[in-house]
């Protein structure tokens, strides 16, 4: 649409929000382009370099996420290549802007991170044939930064639900990418630095399930509704990947990428204790 990062096209008057409703209304994807095709040209376009960005969809019915999904990360935290997709879930509740801070659980010792690749579903999705015919329920892609508590994760009864789904865990965005804007979702250049020091460095050629494999995957299984959000997995450089391993603390800056996606930056904050 050649429009910024730190522009926008307001379009408040013709939709409520992007939520599941939207995503289910069939010509709701469309419309939005034409209009705001439209109101570029027409020059109404604001810039707001400074303007709190929210996430590109409502909050989602399920957020859903695929683990160990890249080989050379699945060694690097000494586990088995898997077979067949693992999945875990992390609690909606967890989605924040893409420049939201990050907050550090109370009892936290080993915050991390994991830029990923997020689907977000189209329409209904249940029992779907083959991974072709997934493509027509996905209604794009957008940036995630899968967070999680390893010690909370992996030490605290083995349910990583519990290391995934803290308060601000899960930042999304800025944009939501429609796959016609997309030349190859398969070749997709990932990266995350932190305080300016790249940790992560990958690409969406190298998942061991891709997306629209993901999205039939899951269909067998539960049902994927308009609106809900897939995170794919991420790519090595994680800190509990490092010897010793790095862990977020207070202060730290996260800044994180996906080609044609845009970019993240976020800050850590520490624990808050509502009394």
């Amino acid at each position: 649409m050649n429009i910024g990062q730190d522009q926008y096209v307001d379009v408040s008057d013709r939709f409520a929000d992007f939520d599941a409703d939207f995503f289910a209304g069939g010509r709701s994807l469309q419309e939005l382009s034409v209009l705001v095709a439209e109101r570029i040209g027409d020059g109404a376009v604001t810039l707001a370099p400074h303007a709190r960005v929210g996430s590109p969809i409502a909050r989602p019915h399920q957020i859903l996420c695929i683990g160990l999904n890249f080989a050379d990360h699945a060694r690097e935290t000494h586990q088995e290549v898997p077979t067949e997709p693992i999945v875990f879930s992390k609690s909606p509740n967890t989605m924040v802007g893409p420049n939201d801070d990050l907050r550090i659980p109370v009892n936290s010792s080993k915050m991390d991170w994991e830029v990923e690749l997020g689907v977000v579903i189209g329409r209904r999705a249940r029992y779907l044939a083959s991974a072709e015919e997934a493509r027509a329920h996905i209604a794009g892609f957008v940036i995630v930064n899968d967070v999680s508590e390893r010690a909370f994760q992996l030490e605290r009864g083995g349910q990583w639900l519990k290391g995934k789904s803290a308060e601000t865990f899960n930042p999304t965005g800025p944009w939501l990418v429609t796959p016609d804007e997309i030349e190859s979702v398969h070749e997709l250049s990932m990266w995350l630095e932190v305080n300016g020091r790249r940790r992560q460095t990958g690409s969406t050629a190298t998942m061991i399930f891709d997306p629209y494999f993901l999205v039939y995957y899951l269909s067998q299984f539960m049902v994927l509704e308009p609106g809900d959000l897939i995170n794919t997995g991420t790519p090595p450089g994680v800190g509990m990947g490092f010897d010793p391993p790095v862990w977020l603390k207070a202060g730290d800056i996260l800044d994180l990428g996906i080609d044609g996606l845009g970019v993240q930056h976020q800050r850590v904050v520490g624990p808050q204790v509502q009394h």
